[in-house]
């Protein structure tokens, strides 16, 4: 199922084909440079089928990006609930967050596919905001989020919770946050 269309990309659901991109994007050194683990082959394909499980169920997930000009999948880019982050976000809040094979940073196709999601988010989905996170020093995502909009939430830094003690570089997060009001400002 197509989610979206962007000049570049479709945002679609997952395909067994897949496969290998994730497992690519979750083992690589530079893509999961601020995540504390790194996926086997058999992590990676037990997280596309939590994510693909997820999309079934509530409609929100992260989905495949794929290019038009070659029908190659490129990475992933969603929104998802993050009830997992209370007293940091709010109980409900959704999420947009992505991840891109390093191959294709710095082409701005995450924006790209981060733009028509958030419209999605929106318009169809009747959101109120939409917020994003990322390890406060990874600045190739805080600078996606400014270019969709996004600002960053004053007081909103915190640990995360999922992190272990045992990488406390990777600890600390900045919020970011996107009202409808100020999307519709925007448009």
């Amino acid at each position: 199922m197509i989610i979206a269309e962007t000049e570049r990309l479709i945002v679609r659901n997952w395909r067994d084909a897949d496969r290998d991109l994730a497992f690519e994007i979750n083992s690589d050194e530079t893509v999961m440079e601020f995540f504390p683990f790194r996926r086997s082959r058999a992590e990676a394909d037990a997280f596309l089928e939590r994510v693909q499980s997820m999309i079934a169920e509530t409609r929100l997930g992260f989905y495949a990006l794929e290019l038009k000009a070659s029908g190659e999948a490129i990475g992933f880019c969603g929104l998802a609930r993050t009830n997992h982050l209370e007293p940091f976000v709010p109980a409900g809040a959704v999420e947009i967050g992505w991840r891109l094979a390093a191959r294709y940073w710095g082409k701005g196709l995450v924006s790209e596919a981060a733009r028509a999601l958030l419209a999605g988010g929106f318009e169809t989905l009747g959101l109120d905001q939409i917020v994003s996170f990322a390890v406060h020093n990874n600045i190739r995502s805080t600078s996606v989020m400014e270019r969709i909009g996004m600002h960053r939430v004053e007081g909103g830094d915190f640990d995360h919770p999922g992190v272990p003690n045992t990488y406390p570089h990777l600890q600390r997060h900045v919020l970011y946050r996107l009202t409808v009001a100020e999307w519709r400002a925007r448009q």
